[in-house]
């Protein structure tokens, strides 16, 4: 609660999490009644340092989060302030209605924070401001009183009549100031808006506080007005040289009927192509993309009206009517604030984030901002709402340098000045909070300044609510969270390779964006652990929160040691999700074995990791005896003392060894052959489910291949890994890449059978081995879906009528990409359902002593119901070893990998 998707840090004294509107008021009391400031807070996806106070902090999230009604006749919603904009749409759209305004975070922003920024998102050209679909609110004032707006304000008592005289003198005495300096176009969302409380405007109470940053009122519930939604979508995508020239072709697309009008640069498309499994739609040629979205009553219609649009432009463009198409240029969008963070070589930073111009003179802006970065020496790429004239970018300002705050100061105030020259706004959406509000003289002049500090002392006289923001505000080179302060901690056994070798790098990737809190299920895994605990502390934002306060070394000074750290990472699945699914590249999995690593490093550990962390070489010892263990484990008393001592919970069943391994059974190649494939039997296949090896030879057998099964044993190390016994994990790996090389080197495509494993060699392996052969075999080892795609005599059988419901591993998604195999699933003609998140065993996590609710809870998020929901006869597939023993466990489901199912389909 210190910090939001900002620079800033602030620290609260006290946070409190209201369960509804009388608990509100009780706390507002308190603050008041004690001199403590009060903000309000709802999901920190704030941009500018708006959402952080240093006394009391007001969390909405947590339970004011109710659609209190929903009138589907008017199209109303009465909404809690901490309800999260996802969830209203849920709640709208059986009836046909949505909640226009869409911020790129609208799987985890919340209405009350919508309101205080008065934020707008990508369809605020067909939908307005949040400030536009406000009908009414019931405010709560810094002295207690109540209001409701949709209500006379002098039939509700004394106080909120005296209110209404006030504000309506304020006004009535400022006529000739208000009306040329505020409302001058769409994107004025600097400073208050005054324009609100004009006569003209219906001297909108409710609408005046949009924007205020909680600096005037607690919002207790608001009623919003709804849109219908549109029969069809379709996007004209319209190609550039660059990004200023976009911006000047902004203006006459206008005059067609846009929702939508987005510019896209070069460097975020690049970022996003070079993710694993990452799908970046075509594009028409250019460096610059505006997508222009408009809708129709018939998918026709919209595609009539994007060419028209396209007619319009006369440059290279594509018109986009496909829904799925559509989503993935969306999610370009989406992710835009986090992409462009990694979009050049040094870190970048939200400091200047949303300024906006009239578009008519966007084009012009652009060209002399370029100049500005040039000239104080810094990168940037723009990208953001174009069509209104906003322009999102994230700087590469060199904070943690020495001067480097100076610097920073420099800019941002060169750039207030450049924005006022083109008459814009210092925000176009995300509000002023500490990055800005010291800048408003510099847009604004002193008649506006005064304004603002009396409409602030005849609302809030005593400064409680957020106070360092808009009014009297805080230096904004004060508080901010990054460089500065460091703990000496000891060098990364992790090479960390993308981030120079700096665990503070790699933690800081997070932004606080909040990705991983999204309130939406879909296709991906981050973050697992949120979504069965919704709890912020098991969430990626959460844990690099905690990391970062222990490289900061203040409020955790502990270093690896820390038990917050340990505490937070606990929880931890070590999935990988974030590492793709997160906009920035978190790659928390690294960091919790990282941590546990330098926690005990020549200490005793835990008995899992003696176990759980080193079962491939008890597998190896005990395949021998493979009946015999088998056999005893299944004598209670043996199997209760077994998991004692592994630390394994005594919910779990325990896996068998496998009775014979894939490398003795395979059937011995001369030792001058050379195999068509090579298969790598991983010590998960090998000793646990040859079933899929067997499975996988035979298939490629059936395409004429000559097979043959590596027969040295090969270690990917990933259970070392994943218990932070990293000198072991080195070792096992090199030993690894050193045994495939040779294969790899040969020309023979080598398949691995075991998701995690193959994803280790292509992601660990370069973190532990500083090895030019781990490239070539990263490179080498393929997946069955990779290597059937060059198999020229492959035809998929006909799955046509069989429902294949799929868990892919998480380590698929996020390292080695899913698209093959979702294309040749598709290619059988079966009915592919594929189930997002993570099966929740995770290797030795779900089994480990204290984790079971957790996995179990993790599974039932959308694994186990979509089992449930399968139709009879439907196949479950799950390549991962892990998510086959989960589905056994808790659903009594033989899952079948890839191998197995095309095999027997042949």
């Amino acid at each position: 609660m210190s910090t939001d998707a900002s620079l800033y840090r602030v620290v609260p004294q006290v946070v409190v999490s209201p369960r509804d509107a009388e608990e509100v008021a009780a706390t507002l009391a308190a603050a008041r009644e004690t001199g403590t400031p009060l903000t309000m807070r709802g999901a920190g996806t704030s941009i500018a340092g708006n959402a952080m106070g240093p006394g009391i902090v007001l969390d909405t999230r947590s339970h004011l989060t109710q659609v209190l009604e929903l009138d589907p006749e008017a199209g109303h919603a009465r909404v809690q302030p901490g309800l999260v904009h996802a969830d209203l749409q849920r709640a709208a759209g059986p009836h046909g209605w949505r909640f226009g305004p869409d911020p790129s975070t609208h799987t985890r922003c919340t209405i009350g924070g919508m309101i205080g920024n008065n934020a707008c998102g990508s369809r605020a050209l067909g939908y307005g401001r949040t400030s536009d679909n406000i009908v009414s609110a019931r405010l709560l004032l810094a002295d207690g009183t109540v209001v409701d707006t949709s209500r006379d304000l002098a039939s509700q008592g004394a106080q909120a009549e005296a209110l209404a005289e006030r504000l309506g003198a304020f006004v009535g005495d400022r006529l000739g100031e208000i009306r040329p300096r505020f409302g001058q176009f769409g994107r004025q969302v600097s400073g208050y808006a005054l324009e609100q409380l004009l006569p003209e405007n219906g001297r909108r109470l409710d609408r005046f506080i949009a924007g205020s940053e909680g600096t005037l009122a607690v919002v207790l519930d608001a009623t919003m007005s709804l849109v219908r939604e549109p029969v069809a979508r379709a996007v004209a995508v319209l190609g550039y040289a660059d990004m200023a020239d976009a911006a000047d072709a902004v203006p006459a697309l206008l005059q067609h009927d846009l929702v939508a009008c987005e510019g896209l640069g070069q460097g975020i498309v690049d970022v996003v192509r070079s993710r694993p499994g990452a799908s970046v739609p075509e594009l028409p040629p250019g460096g610059g993309w505006l997508i222009a979205e408009v809708v129709g009553d018939s998918r026709e219609a919209a595609h009539a009206a994007a060419q028209a649009v396209a007619a319009t432009a006369g440059v290279p463009h594509r018109v986009v009517s496909d829904v799925a198409e559509q989503a993935a240029l969306w999610r370009i969008r989406e992710d835009g604030a986090g992409l462009a963070a990694r979009s050049l070589d040094r870190p970048c930073h939200a400091g200047w984030e949303d300024a906006a111009v009239p578009p008519a003179r966007l084009g012009t802006y652009l060209r002399e901002f370029d100049t500005l970065l040039d000239a104080h020496g810094l990168g940037g790429v723009p990208y953001g709402h174009f069509g209104e004239g906003c322009v999102h970018v994230r700087i590469d300002f060199p904070l943690a340098e020495d001067g480097g705050r100076g610097d920073y100061r420099r800019f941002v105030e060169e750039a207030a000045d450049l924005v006022a020259s083109h008459g814009g706004s210092l925000s176009g959406e995300h509000g002023d909070g500490r990055a800005r509000s010291e800048l408003l003289p510099r847009m604004y002049d002193e008649t506006a300044m005064a304004m603002f500090r009396g409409v602030k002392h005849l609302m809030d006289p005593d400064a409680l609510l957020n106070p360092g923001v808009l009014v009297d505000p805080d230096p904004l080179d004060a508080a901010i969270r990054v460089g500065g302060h460091r703990a000496a901690l000891p060098r990364t056994r992790l090479r960390l390779v993308e981030d120079g070798g700096s665990i503070d790098r790699a933690a800081h990737r997070c932004t606080g964006v909040g990705k991983c809190v999204a309130v939406t299920q879909g296709t991906g895994v981050m973050c697992p652990s949120y979504d069965a605990t919704r709890n912020e502390r098991d969430s990626t934002r959460g844990r690099a929160r905690v990391l970062q306060e222990m490289l900061d070394g203040r409020l955790v000074d502990g270093g690896w040691d820390s038990p917050e750290v340990h505490e937070a990472l606990d929880l931890c699945l070590s999935c990988k999700g974030c590492a793709s699914d997160c906009p920035t590249g978190v790659d928390m999995a690294a960091y919790k074995a990282e941590a546990l690593h330098q926690r005990f490093k020549g200490r005793r550990r835990p008995r899992s990791h003696y176990v759980l962390g080193r079962l491939p070489l008890w597998a190896r010892l005990t395949a021998p005896v493979a009946p015999l263990a088998n056999a005893s484990l299944k004598v209670p008393a043996l199997a209760r003392a077994a998991r004692t001592v592994a630390g394994v919970d005594q919910r779990r069943s325990l896996p068998r060894f496998a009775t014979w391994t894939l490398r003795r059974m395979a059937p011995r190649l001369p030792t001058d052959a050379r195999p068509d494939v090579w298969v790598w039997a991983d010590s998960f296949t090998d000793h646990f489910s040859p079933d899929g090896g067997v499975a996988a030879v035979r298939l490629l057998e059936s395409v004429g291949l000559t097979v043959g099964v590596i027969p040295e044993r090969a270690c990917c190390g990933l259970t070392w890994i994943s218990t932070g016994q990293l000198d072991a994990a080195a070792r096992i790996v090199g030993d690894a890449v050193a045994t495939l090389h040779p294969y790899v080197a040969s020309g023979v495509p080598v398949l691995g059978l075991e998701p995690s494993c193959l994803a280790t060699l292509r992601t660990e392996a370069e973190q532990l081995v500083d090895d030019p052969r781990v490239a070539e075999v990263a490179a080498g080892v393929k997946t069955l879906a990779e290597l059937l795609a060059d198999v020229p005599a492959w035809t998929p059988p006909d799955l046509t009528g069989t429902t294949v419901v799929v868990q892919p591993h998480c380590h698929h998604h996020s390292v080695l990409g899913w698209k093959a195999d979702e294309a040749l699933l598709r290619s059988t003609g079966a009915e592919v359902v594929r189930v997002g998140g993570c099966c929740g065993l995770a290797g030795n996590f779900g089994v480990e002593e204290g984790h079971y609710e957790v996995s179990v809870a993790v599974a039932e998020q959308q694994l186990l119901p979509a089992v449930r929901q399968a139709p009879p006869g439907a196949v479950v597939l799950a390549d991962g070893f892990s998510c086959r023993t989960q589905l056994d466990d808790l659903a009594d489901v033989r899952a079948l990998h890839l191998a197995e199912l095309l095999a027997a389909a042949r």
